[in-house]
């Protein structure tokens, strides 16, 4: 097989920040004379320049409507060059946008990006269609349905793994290798990310599994980063070595991905030409011991107070707390205990909106063991890839920490460090669904962790959301991801939060009614006009017209007012409440619960 095309583009003095799959279109003779390249340097078959060629990917560049012509005009370019001295294969990558169950990318739409890529390829007379760097399964599986659909073409399925042979998402190579089978693809295979000796050991284990062809493309080793530039150290005579050791070990196809080049191809030609394959598997073989299932699920009664409150229907309440801005923890251990003492059920522990505090995790856990008040953590998606989520959760869990409100978070920009980069690598709903795994004792990828987690798993809920179908749209795939209960944002209208509650009935988790008493007319302004998914009624706003212009005194105790109705008139309808403490007031959080409670007491 050819090498890489993106580091001989690059090579050729080709930026980065250009489409490289566009070049096929207004650049064929460069796309062209690549292809060349590797047919003289022995390439039997080449791969099209179309890894990014997706409506997705070509969306950053403004090119989605020409995904055909850009993936046809890649398969002219690579026949021309082919002259019948090798199979032209179209290269089909990742769509780039995480996919159910991880992210807000729905299955069949992502098949349906897929299609428009393929269709363009089959349209232009490929051979076979080829998936590359694919670390999803959900994906892979999107890709080859949607390649079905469209074409009786062979299927060439690729996908990617770290130095530990498992993909970004944890799933291990032998899984890989019995889906890989199950889908009844041509050939299977690993691509990119590592270099040959590492491959050599995923391809040995995938040959024990996989009954069909094996392919393998290794990277020219790992790259170094040499005066901001990423260099690929691995020779072409190592590269040669190590292709007839895949070839030993069970590969029928090999070539080189990223760092690769003619030459590497070249001695990976003369290193393999005498060498004969491996014998194939006989099928999919079944492990010698089946690996023991998962301990059973913790009952969400069993894993905290909170929980127990939850099923059992009690009242809940919880008030905030925001992690001080350097280490020292001792007001808000103050605050907390305050808080307990109170008889507060539990301590939010927010997430800091973009700004560098103590982290949430390492709060609560100074709450829980100085105070012994349960905290939820907010966990966000902003400040981590999956993999540093993984880590942190589990780091929770191990030092006991069983309540969680799962949130996209804040943008940076919103906070201080407005260069600080957003991770955002899935969204509450794939991230839901990471917790919900780990509460069954799987990561994201289907490898065992042991016992499994016990976290009670909560979701933000947005009666006032701006776009209210879209908003129900996504609660549904919270709760079907695993949530077991909702907090919504700040209510202050309660005849919108009536409406909100009897379109979410059906999926009958417990909700708790989110409360932020105001302060004072700005105070309401400024929440009414510049906070999304806040919506005050012109009514509260003229109450607190009134009451501002007696004095700020009487704005407050209004304000107070306001949210202890808000709470009366919804009370039957929720199962707990949360009160917010405008800018760290927990007094007047504190005072808006007593004033509740004696309502309540008549």
């Amino acid at each position: 097989m050819d090498g890489a095309m993106g580091t001989l583009l690059y090579e050729r003095g080709v930026f980065v920040n250009v489409c490289y799959d566009e070049l096929s279109v207004s650049e064929p003779d460069l796309i062209r004379g690549i292809h060349e390249e590797y047919v003289r340097a022995g390439a039997e078959i080449l791969e099209t320049n179309t890894f990014g060629a997706n409506p997705v990917k070509l969306s950053a560049f403004g090119l989605e409507g020409r995904t055909e012509e850009i993936n046809a005009a890649a398969v002219a370019c690579a026949r021309d060059a082919a002259r019948g001295q090798a199979v032209v294969v179209g290269a089909v990558g990742p769509l780039g946008v995480r996919i159910e169950p991880w992210g807000p990318t729905a299955f069949d739409e992502a098949k349906g990006y897929f299609r428009r890529q393929i269709r363009g390829l089959v349209d232009g007379g490929v051979d076979g269609i080829l998936f590359e760097t694919f670390a999803d399964l959900d994906e892979m599986r999107a890709a080859i349905e949607a390649a079905r659909a469209e074409t009786d073409l062979p299927l060439i399925a690729q996908m990617t793994v770290d130095e530990d042979g498992r993909t970004p998402l944890g799933t291990p190579t032998a899984a890989l290798a019995t889906a890989l089978a199950e889908w009844k693809v041509d050939v299977a295979g690993l691509n990119c990310s590592v270099g040959p000796a590492v491959m050599l050991d995923a391809i040995e284990e995938m040959a024990e599994i996989f009954a069909g062809p094996l392919v393998a493309q290794p990277n020219a080793g790992v790259p170094r980063s040499v005066r901001d530039r990423k260099i690929y150290m691995a020779s072409p005579d190592y590269m040669g070595r190590y292709a007839r050791r895949l070839i030993e070990a069970g590969a029928r196809f090999v070539g080189g991905c990223c760092g690769t080049t003619p030459e590497h191809i070249r001695r990976i030609r003369d290193s393999v030409a005498a060498v004969q394959p491996r014998h194939p598997a006989v099928g999919v073989s079944a492990p010698t011991a089946e690996a023991p299932a998962p301990p059973p699920s913790t009952p969400l009664e069993e894993r905290s107070r909170f929980g127990r409150k939850l099923v059992r229907r009690e009242w809940i309440t919880s008030v905030e707390l925001v992690p001080p801005k350097g280490w020292d923890p001792s007001t808000m251990v103050d605050r907390a205990r305050q808080a307990y003492l109170a008889g507060v059920d539990a301590m939010a522990v927010l997430d800091a909106r973009g700004h560098g505090r103590m982290s949430g995790i390492a709060s609560a856990l100074v709450i829980q063991r100085e105070v012994g008040i349960e905290p939820i953590v907010h966990y966000t998606c902003r400040d981590r890839n999956m993999v540093g989520m993984i880590s942190d959760l589990l780091g929770a869990a191990g030092a006991g920490l069983r309540n969680l409100l799962l949130t996209t978070g804040d943008p940076s920009a919103m906070g201080p460090y407005t260069e600080a980069s957003a991770v955002f690598d899935i969204d509450s709903i794939g991230l839901t669904n990471v917790v919900a795994a780990l509460n069954r004792g799987v990561d994201p990828g289907g490898a065992a962790i042991g016992e499994p987690t016990r976290f009670v798993i909560g979701v933000v809920a947005r009666p006032a959301a701006v776009d209210p179908v879209r908003e129900m749209e996504r609660f549904a795939y919270k709760v079907e991801a695993g949530a077991e209960y909702a907090l919504t944002q700040a209510v202050f209208d309660p005849e919108l939060m009536v409406g909100f509650l009897e379109r979410t009935a059906r999926w009958r988790i417990p909700t708790l009614l989110s409360i932020r008493p105001l302060t004072s007319l700005r105070d309401a302004e400024f929440l009414a006009n510049e906070v999304p998914g806040i919506s005050i009624p012109e009514s509260v706003l003229e109450r607190m017209r009134r009451a501002e212009s007696q004095g700020p005194s009487h704005a407050l105790a209004e304000g107070v007012r306001i949210s202890v109705e808000t709470v009366l008139a919804l009370h039957a309808r929720v199962q707990g409440l949360h009160v917010s403490a405008p800018s760290g007031h927990l007094d007047l959080a504190l005072r808006v619960l007593d004033e509740v409670a004696a309502e309540l007491r008549g």
